[in-house]
């Protein structure tokens, strides 16, 4: 295995952006892939696989390398080094590589893999909540599960096309897939491939969205002809599989404190021919207060701390601060208040997240129900999704319903 010196410089260049600018993985890695049109898919896969491998083991890594943060480009490349070591690459003779002590890293790794922190390359806070809230087993099992690379998945756009269909054009483009069990909408890639490129997804026959996010629709119970409230839509992956559910019949009002959010679920709307979605920006609390007691269905998409897709965001690891996770609780209990008023009597209300931690999830649907307006909802069932058991993303939904 060959290591080619333009591929490892984008990578280089890439991690620093990340580490030492702050900026988002995903956007790094899609800036860094339009880098070089001659690129062949298997220099873009090495490209983008590199980077979330580094951002993912990025502790471990820096443990082993002797490095601290702010990294230098020096550090970076010590960093690289351990990397390739550990994934049985021949080091070319450049410069960066001269001092590599080969046999050192591997030594120290399996020294360090003894370690649950450095072995699952966590943040120490992080690894602490998390024993705190689920016990160290299921801690430890989670871990592990979330540190494994996020297989892709579609969601049929059932406004257009079939899953059979989908499959088999899709087949066309050489590109293989498989159903899901228990996921009606689903269809699970068998080899990672760019499917934004292809003419299916222009065609908006289907969405990117993780087989554990595309519970929720159905969780919710909606069914056409009804008035449903998205209401923290952002860029709408939900909001399209309530549109489909609904077979775009009933009103569909979609919800966001971003502007730019509910922009860009217009476009998606538009490409999967979506056309029942109402766009409401939330910009004080006449919005909500204009629809209390209207609605058939209500979701409450929570914002989290997203400790269930840290497989899909590993860099999140490291941006997350514990004073985050705090706050966005207060958020969760006033969002969770002030929204659940939009239910009618004999309504449906889901309150979900993509975090695995019960003071995010059963603890806020169990303060909920003691408060003013949750006295007036009953608690039907909830479904906690560990990555460690579905081998998908991390998540909770709670289904409530108003009394008549």
């Amino acid at each position: 295995m060959r290591l080619h010196r333009n591929l490892v410089f984008t990578v280089i260049d890439s991690l620093n952006f990340i580490f030492n600018e702050g900026e988002y993985a995903d956007k790094v890695v899609a800036k860094a892939l339009k880098k070089d049109k001659r690129w062949g898919s298997h220099d873009r896969k090495f490209v983008a696989e590199t980077i979330y491998e580094i951002v993912r083991w990025k502790r471990l890594y820096a443990e082993i390398a002797e490095v601290k943060e702010p990294y230098t480009r020096d550090n970076l490349w010590r960093i690289f080094a351990v990397w390739a070591v550990l994934r049985g690459y021949n080091l070319p003779d450049w410069k960066y590589f001269e001092e590599t002590p080969v046999r050192r890293i591997k030594g120290r790794f399996d020294e360090l893999s003894k370690i649950r922190k450095f072995r699952e390359s966590i943040p120490d806070w992080m690894d602490e909540l998390g024993v705190k809230e689920l016990g160290e087993k299921k801690w430890e099992k989670e871990l592990a599960a979330q540190n494994e690379q996020a297989k892709v998945i579609l969601r049929v756009n059932t406004l257009k096309t079939t899953k059979e269909q989908l499959r088999a054009i899709l087949m066309d483009s050489n590109i293989e897939t498989e159903f899901l069990k228990q996921y009606p909408d689903a269809l699970v890639l068998t080899e990672r491939a760019n499917v934004f490129l292809t003419q299916a997804f222009k065609d908006g026959l289907f969405e990117v969205q993780d087989a554990s996010s595309q519970l929720v629709a159905r969780f919710l119970d909606v069914a056409p002809g009804m008035r449903v409230v998205d209401t923290c839509a952002g860029a709408g992956g939900k909001t399209l599989h309530m549109a489909s559910i609904m077979e775009n019949k009933g009103q569909l009002i979609a919800m966001d404190i971003y502007e730019s959010k509910l922009k860009q679920l217009k476009l998606r709307a538009k490409r999967n021919s979506v056309f029942n979605i109402d766009y409401r920006v939330i910009e004080s609390t006449k919005v909500i207060k204009k629809l209390h007691e209207k609605a058939d269905r209500v979701l409450i998409d929570a914002p989290c701390s997203g400790l269930g897709v840290l497989k899909r965001n590993p860099d999140s690891k490291w941006k997350l601060q514990p004073e985050f996770i705090d706050n966005i609780k207060k958020t969760q209990r006033e969002v969770l208040e002030n929204y659940s008023k939009m239910v009618k009597p004999g309504g449906k209300l889901v309150y979900a997240t993509c975090s695995v931690l019960p003071s995010e999830n059963e603890e806020q649907v169990k303060h909920f129900l003691t408060t003013e307006i949750g006295k007036q909802f009953t608690f039907v069932k909830d479904n906690k999704v560990l990555a460690s058991d579905s081998g998908f993303d991390g998540f909770y939904m709670a289904l409530m319903e108003r009394k008549k």
